[in-house]
């Protein structure tokens, strides 16, 4: 089935995956359901950086991956790492079709400001995008104000629109029926 499952990894606020699903549903012109979510894999916890490793996390999503849909996007809210990269927002594996996103850096609390309901989940929702685009082939964007422009700062997020550029929706042509 051409569509995208999102498994929550812990406990993950059931609003948020629904804006979730319904701009994945949006941009990407495909049926999301939300699946039963699963407990967060213990391995995966890099007990001295305190931090989870993404791409353990992957390869268990991977382990688990329905038959009935080619992409998933997980959601966890933990903080994610890759061994050259002080934290990632997510990661994409784009070969299987997997994803994963992190919530924890996308909250205003994190950086002790007070909560904003609605930009997390503006944030959530173009990390999501984003993670999924990769598994269409794309790439890092050059243009700041493209979804798939790299994050390397909560700063790159916020300036960064929730759709794609005229270059990058070009590419996604082929898979998407618009």
């Amino acid at each position: 089935m051409e569509g995208i499952v999102i498994i929550p990894i812990g406990k993950i606020d059931s609003e948020v995956l629904r804006d979730i699903a319904n701009a994945l549903k949006e941009a990407f012109h495909c049926e999301v359901e939300i699946n039963k979510g699963i407990s967060i894999p213990q391995d995966a916890l890099n007990t001295r950086r305190r931090q989870y490793h993404s791409t353990t996390i992957l390869k268990k999503i991977k382990s688990i991956k329905p038959e009935n849909f080619n992409r998933v996007l997980s959601v966890i809210d933990v903080d994610l790492y890759v061994p050259e990269l002080n934290f990632v927002f997510g990661e994409a594996d784009i070969y299987s079709g997997v994803t994963v996103i992190s919530l924890k850096r996308l909250r205003q609390e994190f950086y002790g400001l007070r909560p904003d309901k609605g930009l997390f989940h503006l944030r959530a929702i173009k990390e999501a995008i984003h993670e999924i685009g990769h598994t269409y082939g794309l790439d890092h964007c050059q243009n700041p104000k493209c979804i798939m422009y790299f994050s390397n700062t909560l700063r790159d997020t916020d300036n960064k629109g929730p759709g794609f550029c005229n270059t990058c929706l070009s590419l996604l042509e082929d898979y998407l029926v618009v």
